[in-house]
């Protein structure tokens, strides 16, 4: 089957590749390729009851489908070049953002209106926050939360389905370049096109390796972030989180120099399991349906790590760590703070007396074991340091679930059309290692969009 672009992933940057073609190329034949389920078939077998740790799916619901990792996450669109990726520098600053807000603009045509966009611009807690050494960055946050990500997700099949052609479960097995385009190998069936756009997100990072070998497209190793996800009483962060909703803060560490950052804030959310090629880390969840809402409020503290010689692994440096959580706790460990500093592993009746209650069923253990020590310093340190701006995230009580892991594929070659040294072949979104986030992502889905359209 012959089509005119075909599109691999239907994660943010798919999703946004295949709308913005629609509406500037619509007599164009499209199809996308997702190795996970359509989006109403995702269930993560995970009750907290009857199941309550990862089973191994063959395709995992969380991290797989349309909609992408980012399909169940608490949906965070953050309008900024200062973190999220670096797509400014292959298309610019002014663009960059553009693009951002113009995803921002879809979102609310398709479900997302009345949900609040925050900002940090000009708010009275940069100058706390620096008298601290703690800097807080600037964005402009949309929050849909999971539930209304959800249903954004599935206006925007609803539209999509009848333009694009939709080929759900079926991974793609490699790519092939061909006289006038590139053939798309699935089992033993091969699809041709003439543009071929490659968004496979983090959890293809193997895959896309694998191609980036095939077609010998230069690639250089990138950073992975390491880290745990901290629990504690919604009302220790709700002056933050009231008026920023997510402030993402960084510390330079007085021992090391390192940069601890924290990541993901969740108001009133839950902690969740995460499956990323086998290995069970942890991430977090928030919901704008108050009666989905808990007490609590999750966010990461995560120190970055880039290796380069001799040493260029960053990714498998980071899944080491996470195995051997794995194997000590069976998946997640959780920790109380308390007993962290105080060099003793939680245990069952620790928890139990603890005035915090767990959002995540994780086995109680000891971080010590499994994070290197100079990680592990940085992230106590930074503890201290936000207990300044916001006391009580020190208490004894508060809850480190680990590992949490942050997998950025390799960082591959593309120029300011995210077009790769091939003529036709695109690489965007996570999977390119050049965004971070669902803006950034989404945002070069349409840059891509643009870029054939005007070819």
């Amino acid at each position: 089957m012959n089509y005119d672009v075909i599109i691999i992933g239907a994660g943010p940057g798919g999703i946004f590749s295949a709308y913005e073609l629609t509406q500037r190329c619509p007599d164009k034949r499209i199809a996308v390729f997702e190795a996970g389920h359509a989006l109403n078939r995702r269930r993560c077998p995970i009750d907290g009851e009857k199941i309550k740790s990862c089973i191994g799916c063959k395709s995992c619901s969380i991290m797989s489908g349309f909609g992408g990792a980012g399909a169940f996450s608490d949906g965070k669109y953050n309008i900024t070049n200062d973190f999220g990726g670096t797509l400014y520098e292959y298309i610019g600053k002014r663009q960059a953002l553009e693009l951002m807000r113009y995803v921002d603009q879809i979102n609310m045509r398709y479900g997302g209106e009345g949900t609040k966009l925050y900002s940090t611009a000009g708010t009275k807690f940069k100058k706390e926050c620096i008298q601290y050494d703690l800097h807080l960055l600037d964005a402009s946050v949309r929050h849909l939360g999971t539930d209304i990500n959800y249903v954004v997700l599935e206006n925007l099949y609803a539209y999509l389905k009848e333009k694009v052609d939709f080929f759900f479960d079926t991974p793609v097995e490699t790519v092939k370049i061909i006289d006038g385009g590139y053939e798309v190998v699935c089992g033993d069936q091969a699809y041709t096109c003439e543009k071929c756009i490659i968004s496979v997100g983090r959890s293809g990072s193997k895959w896309m390796e694998k191609v980036c070998r095939e077609l010998e497209i230069p690639t250089k190793s990138n950073r992975v972030d390491i880290g745990v996800r901290v629990e504690l009483p919604a009302e220790v962060f709700s002056h933050l989180t009231d008026e920023l909703y997510e402030s993402k803060i960084v510390y330079r560490t007085k021992q090391y120099g390192d940069r601890v950052r924290t990541f993901c804030m969740n108001p009133k959310g839950a902690v969740v399991n995460e499956n990323t090629n086998g290995i069970i880390t942890v991430n977090g969840h928030s919901y704008e349906d108050p009666a989905r809402q808990t007490e609590n409020t999750n966010f990461a503290l995560l120190v970055a790590k880039h290796f380069s010689e001799p040493f260029k692994d960053s990714n498998g440096y980071g899944e080491s760590i996470a195995r051997l959580s794995n194997m000590l706790g069976g998946g997640v460990i959780v920790q109380r703070f308390g007993d962290l500093i105080r060099g003793r592993r939680s245990n069952a009746d620790r928890m139990r007396d603890s005035f915090l209650t767990p959002t995540l069923n994780a086995t109680p253990g000891d971080l010590s074991l499994v994070l290197p020590k100079r990680i592990l310093d940085g992230i106590i340190e930074m503890i201290y340091a936000l207990d300044k701006v916001a006391p009580g995230t020190a208490n004894d009580d508060t809850l480190l679930y680990g590992v949490e892991v942050k997998f950025y594929n390799m960082e591959v070659a593309v120029n300011e059309r995210l077009q790769t040294r091939y003529d036709g072949l695109y690489i965007i979104g996570d999977g390119s290692g050049i965004t971070h986030s669902l803006s950034h992502a989404s945002a070069s889905g349409v840059h891509v969009a643009h870029a054939i359209a005007e070819n």
